[in-house]
């Protein structure tokens, strides 16, 4: 699992905007700038890459649809080199969509039209995350969680299943640790929601379901009866207790 990149002070805090609308890239850069952050833009997929090779990125702000290469293949490119967070940005409505997105590693997702209070608001919930990560890591260095075969590391952001790595997003483990740290306990798809990515979205309860589902597939849990995760109908989920 890649860790997450330490923070910047929020001044040199750099996000990258990839759009080829101009006039939205640019009310949307005026809007992250008046906010404290050095943006920088691309307008195509190549361009985006390269610009996070060389900038690297505290976040980037990327539409699903872009000319040559689409916005899904640019998310997972960019997860393949080095993990950076990604807000998407479509004008599409689909469900769909918006699972495909998290499917490839992003963080986030915003469907246009929106408002630039929005963006903003969902910029510093996701560098809110990022900080609270590595300020886990540094106040419990050595709180590691052992449930069943799995081994649970929040200072390293590392999880292990009988000895062996598994991969999983930032956003996966924070999911997967949030219900990890309190077994038996029924977490409501909307107080996932809230705790993990930082405030409740009328349509997170999918969002929440989509992750949960890749843990399972990462875990090899996706049996009738989960060992670890379990679906509380029409509520949430609960990690497994011990002896149950």
């Amino acid at each position: 699992m890649n860790p997450a990149p330490a923070q910047r002070p929020i001044a040199a805090r750099t996000i990258l905007v990839v759009d080829d609308e101009a006039a939205l890239v640019e009310a949307v850069r005026a809007r992250l700038v008046s906010e404290g952050y050095s943006v920088r833009v691309a307008a195509d997929g190549p361009s985006a890459l390269a610009a996070v090779e060389a900038e690297r990125p505290d976040l980037v702000v990327l539409d699903l649809m872009l000319p040559g290469m689409d916005g899904l293949e640019v998310c997972r490119e960019i997860q393949k080199r080095d993990w950076v967070p990604v807000l998407m940005l479509t004008a599409r409505t689909g469900e769909t969509d918006k699972i495909a997105g998290f499917a490839v590693g992003a963080d986030d997702y915003l469907t246009k039209p929106f408002s630039l209070r929005e963006l903003a608001a969902r910029v510093r919930a996701i560098l809110r995350r990022m900080e609270r990560a590595g300020a886990l890591g540094a106040a419990t260095p050595d709180v590691t969680l052992i449930r069943f075969d799995l081994v649970i590391d929040p200072s390293r952001r590392r999880v292990q299943q009988a000895g062996t790595d598994v991969a999983l997003t930032p956003l996966e483990f924070e999911i997967l640790l949030a219900l990890a740290q309190a077994p038996g306990v029924v977490y409501a798809r909307e107080q996932l929601m809230e705790r993990v990515w930082g405030y409740r979205d009328h349509a997170g309860g999918r969002v929440v379901d989509s992750h949960v589902a890749r843990i399972r597939r990462k875990l090899r849990d996706e049996a009738a009866e989960p060992r670890y995760i379990r679906t509380v109908h029409w509520v949430g989920y609960t990690f497994r207790e011990a002896g149950m």
